[in-house]
């Protein structure tokens, strides 16, 4: 089994497929990266040699921030846009969707289940 990155990569996918299971790790870089070992994109994982798999390994390792790294720096990120006070952190803060869509109605994957709120009761004369 291919482990790369710490992670295990599906052995019966393409080459190109397969790098995307690592976070950070997009169809373009993953094709930049089989350029780079002399890869086929459509040569599967589990036919990779253990040469090709190390040179998938370094090239990885040495150019890409990934997982853990890449994960930390993002996390920061918005831990600073948070901490200065900007619109963009003012919006994470309060679990609402950060890049200008509307809230009236479609934005559940931010705020989460609906919380349902009961009317008043009319006072009977």
């Amino acid at each position: 089994m291919a482990r790369i990155a710490g992670i295990d990569l599906p052995r019966n996918k393409r080459g190109e497929i397969g790098l995307t299971y690592i976070y950070g790790v997009g169809r373009a870089t993953a094709q930049s990266i089989l350029d780079q070992a002399g890869i086929g994109y459509d040569v599967k994982v589990q036919e990779w040699t253990d040469d090709q798999l190390a040179a998938i390994r370094t090239i990885i390792n040495d150019q890409i921030k990934v997982e853990g790294a890449l994960r930390s720096e993002v996390q920061l990120n918005i831990k600073r846009l948070m901490d200065i006070g900007c619109y963009r952190g003012l919006r994470h803060r309060k679990g609402l969707p950060v890049r200008g869509q509307r809230t009236k109605n479609n934005t559940r994957t931010r705020k989460g289940k609906r919380k349902t709120v009961a009317n008043k009761k009319k006072a009977t004369k």
